[in-house]
Parts: structure tokens; C-alpha cells; sequence
């Protein structure tokens, strides 16, 4: 089961937990380096996801299937 909690990591590397958890066994980990102040009014969860939509969503089959909700150019 994958599960995310939120931490802290301090200028030494010692990672802090901002809630407690309990687990069976001693698990593996991957830790992603955030801003500690968002650049945006974004989650981080939208902009890490971002390249790997857009490499979906940048594709002409992605145009065509909207195409519709465009604007009709002025002429």
C-alpha cells in the first residue's frame, strides 16, 4: 500500500513527520524536496503531475477531441 505523509526536513536532512504513523514492518521511502513556501496558489500534487499530463494532453488526437470548445476565429 502506498500511503503519503506530509514532513519537514531540516538543513541537517532529519526528517520530521507531521503526523504520527504506524507500520507493521520497517518500510522503504522516497522523498520529494518541495518549496517550503508554494511559488504558487497551487498544490504540489498538480504541479508534480504537470509533465506527465502534459505528455498526454499535448498530443493532436488530445486537439481534435476538444476542438469543439474552441472559439470560432474572427474574421
Amino acid at each position: 500500500m502506498l500511503q503519503t505523509i506530509e514532513a519537514v526536513i531540516d538543513e541537517q536532512g532529519n526528517v520530521r513527520l507531521l503526523e504520527p504513523i504506524q507500520l507493521p514492518t520497517a518500510r522503504r521511502a522516497l522523498v520529494t524536496i518541495l518549496e517550503y513556501e508554494p511559488l504558487v496558489d497551487l498544490p504540489e500534487t498538480a504541479l508534480l503531475s504537470e509533465p506527465a499530463l502534459a505528455e498526454d494532453w499535448n498530443r493532436p488526437e488530445e486537439d481534435a477531441a476538444w476542438s469543439h470548445l474552441q472559439p470560432e476565429p474572427s474574421s
